[in-house]
């Protein structure tokens, strides 16, 4: 078992009896507290949302297959949606991480397309963690999209659109511009707890956690 907390941006948190996993833990990005807490596992989607604490078990911020605690865990390269200075590297990694017989997928400011050797390396998927909030920054809801079908998880759980508590860098479109598109059914939550995979959706089904 193990529940899933977003935290605004791209930041999710995974939890399980044993340990903790925070995906993009860099909260100042978007006006809030950088996470800090012991013991916990950290990926960074790109190394500026990375904060490598001291007290951290592991922090990962690019490509490579690591097993800690409860987790597996698979870095995949990638390149940023955002266009950087010309002089400067659009490395993203996207991560795979196992959690029993759960499959998560978590996706920061990548490319609007995957390729398929990306696809091979992310593989079957039960929950997709994607940004849907646009605007040349992240993947707009209509990529958004694309990519889910690409990876045809069973949930998906958009992160990074429009929240009045957060500074993002350009204005985010707002959660339900996703939501349409997609045309999937919305489940809200404070938490996302996982049982085990008989408890995920049967179809495909939008997770909104409300940010915590």
């Amino acid at each position: 078992m193990f529940e899933i907390e977003y935290k605004g941006g791209n930041t999710v948190v995974i939890t399980t009896k044993k340990a903790t996993l925070i995906a993009d833990p860099k909260q100042s990005v978007v006006g809030l507290k950088d996470i800090l807490v012991k013991d916990v596992i950290e990926v960074a989607t790109e190394p500026r949302f990375a904060i490598n604490g001291q007290d951290s078990l592991l922090s990962i911020e690019g490509p490579g297959e690591y097993e800690i605690s409860d987790f597996s865990i698979r870095g995949i390269s990638a390149h940023r949606h955002l266009d950087a200075d010309e002089n400067e590297e659009r490395l993203s990694t996207i991560y795979r991480v196992e959690v029993g017989e759960a499959r998560i997928a978590i996706l920061g400011n990548v490319a609007s397309k995957l390729s398929e050797d990306q696809l091979e390396q992310i593989g079957v998927i039960d929950i997709l963690v994607v940004p849907v909030g646009g605007n040349g920054y992240t993947l707009d809801a209509t990529s958004a999209v694309a990519i889910t079908g690409q990876i045809d998880p069973k949930a998906v759980i958009p992160v990074h659109y429009a929240d009045d508590g957060l500074k993002y860098e350009v204005q985010q479109d707002h959660l339900d511009v996703f939501v349409k598109e997609l045309g999937s059914p919305l489940e809200t939550v404070s938490k996302y707890k996982v049982k085990g995979a008989a408890s995920l959706p049967t179809s495909l089904t939008v997770i909104e956690i409300t940010r915590s």
